[in-house]
């Protein structure tokens, strides 16, 4: 599979999930904290899953020395971005419209960011193999609802009209594509490459989850249905990973 193909495929993924997330908002405009909760945990447990079975595992059979350069290399790039790009978790915060018209963009602007890093890790996983990279893009475009769903509530709340909003979920998922090209590219290149291209989508991911998904989560439910929702996620992206 060319790169214009995977390129494609990230594209399709990015946008896909993220603007999934948006039509969902219009049916639950604000959703409980049970639900929101449960659906953020699950997405926790999906990405787990995916980092530790797929890319991780993959990094290591390529090289050890490039995995852990990757995997702190890609932790330290989104402390970093989180820092340039400071945000508040949306989901207990109880502001004006006009606040949480920028608290969606300001989100919108963190997935975009972080949908890159997600795209190398479909990219790479293709210049691994076909089934990997397929794998990878149907459970990240998955995780991706409720990301979008994370973008278009607030701006619901805000005021924003159901078109602009769509349009922007649309717009979080675009670079995906971009990360997708630059993973099937430098994935090729070497063994070497190859694990520290996985590696560093695994330590961009490892941080997303336990940086924004899991605290929120935390706010919004009690322990008990984070950890049960987090299992379920995981059940499902190793079900997935062995099964597609």
């Amino acid at each position: 599979m060319d790169w214009l193909d995977i390129t494609l495929i990230g594209f399709i993924a990015g946008t896909f999930g993220t603007s999934a997330g948006g039509l969902l908002s219009f049916i639950f405009l604000k959703p409980s904290n049970k639900i929101l909760g449960i659906m953020l945990s699950i997405a926790a447990g999906v990405m787990l899953s995916i980092i530790f079975m797929e890319l991780l595992g993959e990094a290591l059979a390529n090289s050890y020395a490039y995995t852990i350069l990757g995997l702190l290399a890609g932790i330290t790039a989104f402390l970093a971005l989180d820092n340039l790009f400071p945000h508040k978790h949306f989901v207990t915060e109880e502001v004006r419209q006009g606040r949480y018209f920028k608290k969606g963009l300001l989100i919108a602007t963190g997935i975009a960011l972080h949908n890159i890093s997600e795209g190398i890790a479909i990219g790479a996983g293709f210049a691994a193999s076909t089934g990997m990279g397929i794998t990878l893009a149907v459970l990240i475009s998955l995780h991706n609802i409720p990301e979008g769903l994370a973008v278009a509530i607030p701006l619901n709340i805000g005021g924003v009209s159901r078109a602009k909003v769509f349009g922007i979920t649309i717009l979080a998922g675009l670079p995906m594509g971009i990360g997708a090209m630059l993973g099937s590219v430098t994935g090729n290149i070497s063994a070497g490459f190859l694990a520290l291209s996985l590696s560093f989508a695994a330590g961009a991911m490892l941080y997303i989850v336990f940086d924004e998904l899991v605290p929120d989560v935390l706010e919004v439910t009690d322990n008990h249905i984070a950890i049960w929702g987090i299992t379920a996620g995981i059940l499902i992206g190793i079900t997935m990973v062995l099964y597609l």
